[in-house]
């Protein structure tokens, strides 16, 4: 009976032990935490840390254009007939005044030799009254009829020629032919597209300007092209034509630029992003991957000193363009200021930080926005 309730009593006692320790437990822990909590001197999070330093940035105007060759044309016919002859292959070089395609010309040949014969005869009389009206046997004035007649059939014959003209289609310029379905034995109607035809040794790039860009748009000015369809490949140019009207409506001004193509690689058609250069600045930058956004707000975490050491302190800032995988800061930072350069999910504000790390150097000189920035 005795043992009995002596292990009741060393039981009771083992539970009360356990609860007082879990206490204890719990008391320091919590307190520790409390230590080590935002700005205590608890265990301190390694970052990698770098130093706000001053960066080459420049302004960019970017706008979107269409790319067109410098001369481009669909080549149609103005008169329905029969195809005779086709003088090109698709996508083959032609020069200007070479022949590309012959219609069916058999009437106009037939009023061609019509009006040659007339002309021929008005030719023959024509000189024959002449002659005679210089030897004093017919009257001047019958001579000059028959030189007005022959005149007549001159023009008859030019006419005849012209129409015929009609018949043979010519590239109004030198350039490359397109794809085309047509071929001998079609039948075509005026208006009817044969082939197209583009120079595209120079592209050209029509793209609106806002006006409050007018100061600095002038002709020569250096200009570059991104094409969509060639991602990486950045293209140089200038500007060729600025027009002479805003349009009171976009309040913005059409320019003109040109950009060479010896190797074709720029189509007609194609969506360019044109790019015009302003004046470069030097300006505080911090890395991309140092910055956090939340909307239109930036922030970054400050490495300050703390009551037992460094701490990292969220630090709103303002964010200019990014170039080269760095962001201008216009404002929340100076250049000196030491800030956590990545890893800052493992951040938190006022959490006690320790590591090192290089200051970020200068790079790119082209310039875009960064998310968030206000333009």
């Amino acid at each position: 009976m005795i043992r009995r309730h002596f292990f009741l009593f060393a039981a009771v006692v083992a539970v009360l032990l356990m609860l007082v320790v879990g206490g204890l437990k719990l008391a320091f822990g919590g307190k520790a935490e409390s230590k080590g909590g935002p700005g205590g001197g608890g265990r301190a999070t390694a970052v990698s840390q770098t130093v706000v330093a001053p960066r080459a940035f420049t302004d960019r105007i970017e706008v979107l254009g269409v790319a067109k060759g410098r001369q481009s044309v669909t080549i149609t016919s103005n008169t329905a007939e029969l195809i005779t002859a086709v003088h090109f292959r698709d996508g083959e070089t032609v020069s200007k005044g070479q022949v590309l395609v012959e219609l069916k010309a058999d009437q106009e040949n037939a009023g061609i030799a019509e009006a040659q014969a007339q002309l021929a005869q008005a030719d023959r009389e024509y000189a024959r009254w002449k002659t005679l009206a210089d030897r004093g046997i017919a009257p001047r004035a019958t001579a000059e009829q028959y030189l007005a007649a022959r005149d007549t059939a001159r023009a008859a014959l030019n006419s005849a020629q012209a129409q015929k003209l009609d018949r043979v289609i010519r590239a109004p310029f030198s350039g490359r032919v397109g794809i085309s379905d047509i071929a001998p034995g079609a039948l075509i109607s005026p208006g009817t597209a044969i082939v197209s035809l583009d120079d595209v040794s120079v592209i050209r790039v029509d793209f609106p300007v806002p006006d409050r860009y007018l100061p600095i748009l002038r002709q020569g000015l250096a200009i570059t092209a991104a094409p969509d369809a060639l991602p990486g490949e950045t293209f140089v140019g200038r500007v060729a034509e600025i027009d002479t009207r805003i349009d009171p409506a976009t309040r913005a001004l059409k320019a003109r630029a040109e950009f060479p193509n010896p190797d074709g690689r720029l189509k007609p058609g194609m969506l360019i992003k044109v790019g015009i250069d302003q004046a470069q600045r030097q300006a505080p930058a911090v890395p991309e991957a140092a910055i956090q956004f939340e909307g239109s707000q930036a922030s970054v975490f400050l490495i300050a000193k703390g009551p037992k050491g460094l701490v990292a302190r969220r630090t709103a800032v303002q964010t200019g363009l990014t170039a080269g995988g760095f962001v201008e800061i216009t404002g929340g930072l100076k250049p000196g200021d030491r800030i956590v350069a990545d890893g800052l999910n493992r951040v938190q504000d006022g959490a006690p930080v320790s590591g090192g790390g290089k200051p970020g150097a200068g790079g790119d000189k082209a310039g875009r926005k960064a998310p968030g920035r206000q333009g």
